[in-house]
């Protein structure tokens, strides 16, 4: 099996006002997140952060200027009084290949998309994905991602950070550890009596919890 911070691509904390979370976030962890850019599709807008060479934090809001009727968000974000870490995204080689393991283990990974987003210099990134407004057990399945030849996100985002553990709970965390083993994840469910999913984080504030 591999080791989970070999595959882990980035975690996705979501709020309703990206630029307050972004300031809060900034005093925690003592490092302030670079906007990323519009995803039009979903409505929503990113910044980031490094967590390490290739691992980063995504903070996704709602963009109003890419509001329209009848638009759903990913993750409920409409709905979101506080901000949460909603789920995370595992990298994979053969994006087909996972989807199927998932059908094998119940798992609806949704159809391999592509996406997009223009960063704030104009250039354009790009990657293939499966859809992440599936539900994966509340976020704690993660979604995954294989960035072809774009640079990845990591590489430009500010560092000062480090991810130390991701944490999941989960009512039936048995379950959950068989499917998260099926698809070659090493992340140890323990028990909660709700799902949940948290991260430790090193900084120069000291560990930090989000």
């Amino acid at each position: 099996m591999n080791s989970l911070f070999a595959l882990l691509d980035h975690l996705v904390y979501i709020t309703p006002d990206m630029d307050q979370t972004i300031d809060d976030l900034a005093k925690q962890l003592g490092v302030t997140a670079i906007l990323g850019g519009q995803h039009p599709q979903w409505g929503t807008r990113n910044a980031l952060l490094a967590l390490g060479p290739q691992m980063y934090l995504e903070i996704m809001g709602p963009d109003a200027t890419l509001s329209s009727p009848g638009l759903k968000r990913p993750f409920d974000i409409d709905r979101l009084y506080k901000p949460r870490l909603a789920t995370w995204v595992s990298r994979s080689e053969d994006l087909n290949g996972t989807v199927e393991v998932g059908r094998q283990v119940g798992i609806d990974l949704g159809a391999v998309q592509s996406g997009k987003r223009t960063k704030p210099d104009g250039s354009v990134l790009s990657w293939s994905m499966t859809d992440l407004m599936t539900a994966r057990e509340n976020g704690i399945v993660p979604y995954f991602i294989n960035w072809g030849t774009s640079k990845h996100p990591a590489s430009g985002a500010p560092k000062g950070c480090l991810l130390k553990e991701l944490k999941a709970e989960h009512p039936n965390p048995n379950h959950i550890n068989s499917i998260l083993k099926a698809f070659g994840l090493d992340l140890q469910t323990g028990y909660g009596k709700s799902s949940s999913l948290s991260a430790l984080i090193e900084t120069k504030n000291g560990i930090i919890e989000i």
